[in-house]
Order: structure tokens, then C-alpha cells, then sequence
């Protein structure tokens, strides 16, 4: 009956997406990027990793980086307010370049994330499931992207994100019925539990900094004003960040305290061991979503930052040739480095653009004598210089 129940769920969450009132809304088809992005590899990673490392405390840290990303997203979305009403300066206008740049390098550590997670989960049920194995499936993926992009670019690959995105949502909703239906049985049987947690206040803090491209993906509403008003996107990036939030906290409330500390690990696919306590179809569930979600994500970063190079090196450097350096660098960290450091790695990247997008709102809140949002969004300059500084991997 649970199978039935999260296969039900599943197929009825695939229906109403694929919906044409549904698919071919504009706000939806606004907000289904950012979205996927924002609860992709996340999702497959953060509960086994805030579970065992903050106990009881897990869903008060996922509260924590959703209120971040949302202070991060606010002094984007004011950003996009005053590029369209064309009131920035000479300073913002250097500093947006700059922070290209840095969205340009951070897409390289976040394709490098996206395909190693896709090997990890692509050995996981195989009887060669190992790190070296895992290496060798990123690496051929790296080498196929780079060929598909150099000979025939990403156009029909592109169309693979459309759908993966609705079987990737679908899925989730799937493993939250079971999660749920799970919560309930050990409630029944008085089996909930408080695990304590495992860390000292600075490392909690410094392993909270290393999360934060957990929740990162809000910012590509910022790039899609080429194909929505930015009052769409604004709006799109908002529903985004909402959605997600309550999918996250839901989700890390129900594993936090339905399964036992001994069903959890801290490796990149702990998530599988511990969805086949739930349900047996749970796992081959999570590895279909989790190997359409890398590919298309790593496949959207990758023309993304090849886009961006091009774009800011006015045509100097085409993007067959940035495809060509991400894929040299995300073969190196992915023989000298694990899944875990690159999420640090990845999220000082990010921290960094982020860091430079909340500058650029202080200086414009500044020029605009709005004291409130001068102090907000320099709160949030200094949180992602911290977060920068600070971050560290899952040991």
C-alpha cells in the first residue's frame, strides 16, 4: 500500500505539471527554473548531512540557510529593480561585471558538484559502487558534455532540463508522501527521534556556511529578463524561494525525526540506505531523479558559464573554449577532491557572488538614502564575506 500510495503521489504530481494551464503559465514557466535549481543536488544531500551532524536541531538550520538565501535573493531581486529602471552608477556597474565573473567561475565548481553527485548516484545500486568507479562514470560525462557542447552545442540537450524538471518535482513529492506515511507509523508506535547533535557552536557555524549551495538557484531569475518582464522574474524568483523553503523544511523535519540515528551515514548517497527503510521503491526512485536532475543541471551551468565568458570577454573567448577549461578544472577536482568538498568549494563561489550582488544593493540603497536597505543588504555583504572565509566541507 505505501508503494501504491508514493507511486500515486508520484504520477499524480507528473499530471497536474504537465498540465497545459500549468505548463504553458508564464509565472510557472518563470519560476520552475530557479525552483529546480534550488531543491536539485540540495535535496539529495542536505538531510543526511544536517541529520547527523546538527540532530534535533537539523530543521533549525534549514530554516537558517533559507532565511539566508532569502536576504540573498532580496538584494538580487532589488538589484534587477534598479538595472530596469536604469538608475545605477559608475560603482555598481563595475561591480556587476565583477560579479559575472564570479557567477561565471562558480557555475564551473557547480558543474563539477552536479556530475560528480550524477556518478556517485549513477554506481550506487551497481555492484561497482565505489569512489573510483564514480570518478571514472564523472569523468566520461565530463568528456561527452564537452564533446556535445564543442561539436553541436546544448540545444537538445537543453530540452532534456524541461522534462527532468517535471520527473525530478514528481519524485520529491513521491518521497515526501513516504516520509510522511513513515513519520506516522513510528509517531504510532512512540519511535520518533531527538538525535543530539554532533558539533560544537563554531563548527555548526562554519558547516552551515559550507551548506549554503544547498539552497543556491534563486539567482538564475536574474538571467531570464532576456524572456520575462522583470517584474516576472521578480516575482518568479519569490515563489521560488517560498516553495522551496517549505519543501526543505518539511522534508528535513520528517527525516530529522522519523528515522533512527543508525539508518543515517555522511556519504554523498546516504539518502538511498536510508529511503529503502521507508519504502523499497524509494531508492530506484531517487537515483532515476537524481541522474536526470545532474545532467540537465550540469548541462544548464555549462552552457551558462560559456555564455557568460563569451558575453564578457566581448566574443574574445568563445564558449567552446570556456566548455573546454570547466571541463579541465572539474576533472581535477574530481581526482584530487570528494563530492563534499566541492559543496564547500561551490558554496564559497557562490557566497562570493552573492557577496558582490549585496554590495551592489548597498551602494545603489546608499545612493537611494534608504537607510533600512543600506543596513539590511550590508548585513548581508558581511554574512557572504564570512561565509567565504569560513565555509567548510563535511568531514
Amino acid at each position: 500500500m505505501q508503494n501504491f500510495l508514493i507511486l500515486l503521489t508520484t504520477v499524480a504530481t507528473a499530471a497536474v505539471l504537465m498540465h497545459p494551464r500549468v505548463a504553458n503559465a508564464p509565472l510557472w514557466r518563470a519560476t520552475i527554473t530557479p525552483l529546480a535549481s534550488i531543491i536539485g543536488s540540495g535535496f539529495l544531500v542536505l538531510g543526511p548531512i544536517l541529520k547527523e551532524n546538527y540532530g534535533a536541531y537539523a530543521p533549525l538550520i534549514m530554516l537558517g540557510l533559507c532565511a539566508a538565501a532569502y536576504l540573498f535573493g532580496g538584494a538580487i531581486r532589488y538589484n534587477m529593480a534598479s538595472l530596469a529602471a536604469r538608475t545605477r552608477g559608475g560603482t555598481e556597474r563595475r561591480l556587476e561585471t565583477l560579479a559575472s565573473w564570479m557567477l561565471a567561475f562558480a557555475y564551473v565548481i557547480s558543474v563539477a558538484y552536479y556530475i560528480n553527485l550524477f556518478g556517485s548516484f549513477g554506481v550506487s545500486l551497481t555492484t561497482v559502487d565505489d569512489a573510483y568507479h564514480a570518478r571514472l562514470l564523472a569523468s566520461a560525462l565530463f568528456v561527452l558534455i564537452l564533446l556535445v557542447g564543442w561539436t553541436r552545442g546544448f540545444a537538445a540537450m537543453e530540452r532534456l532540463e524541461q522534462i527532468s524538471v517535471g520527473i525530478k518535482l514528481a519524485i520529491i513529492m513521491g518521497l515526501l508522501c513516504g516520509l510522511a506515511l513513515y513519520f506516522g507509523e513510528q509517531a504510532k508506535a512512540g519511535a520518533l527521534s531527538a538525535p543530539p547533535p554532533t558539533l560544537g557552536l563554531w563548527g555548526a557555524i562554519t558547516l552551515g556556511f559550507g551548506l549554503i549551495v544547498t539552497v543556491q538557484g534563486f539567482e538564475t531569475s536574474r538571467y531570464l529578463t532576456h524572456v520575462y518582464d522583470w517584474r516576472v522574474c521578480t516575482r518568479s524568483m519569490k515563489a521560488a524561494q517560498a516553495s522551496s523553503s517549505v519543501i526543505y523544511m518539511v522534508y528535513i523535519a520528517l527525516l530529522t525525526y522519523a528515522l533512527p540515528a543508525m539508518a543515517m551515514s555522511t556519504n554523498e548517497t546516504a539518502i538511498i540506505d536510508a529511503m529503502e527503510i521507508v519504502a523499497p521503491i524509494l531508492p530506484l526512485l531517487l537515483v532515476a531523479a537524481a541522474l536526470s536532475a545532474q545532467l540537465s543541471a550540469a548541462v544548464a551551468d555549462t552552457s551558462g558559464s560559456g555564455g557568460l565568458v563569451e558575453e564578457l570577454t566581448d566574443g574574445r573567448i568563445s564558449p567552446r573554449q570556456g566548455y573546454a577549461v570547466l571541463v579541465g578544472i572539474g576533472l581535477v577536482l574530481t581526482w584530487t577532491t570528494n563530492v563534499f568538498q566541492i559543496i564547500s568549494y561551490a558554496s564559497r563561489a557562490f557566497a562570493a557572488y552573492y557577496a558582490l550582488q549585496s554590495a551592489i544593493a548597498t551602494v545603489h540603497s546608499i545612493r537611494q538614502q534608504n537607510t533600512v536597505r543600506t543596513g539590511m543588504y550590508g548585513a548581508a555583504t558581511v554574512l557572504a564575506g564570512l561565509i567565504v572565509l569560513f565555509g567548510r566541507p563535511v568531514e
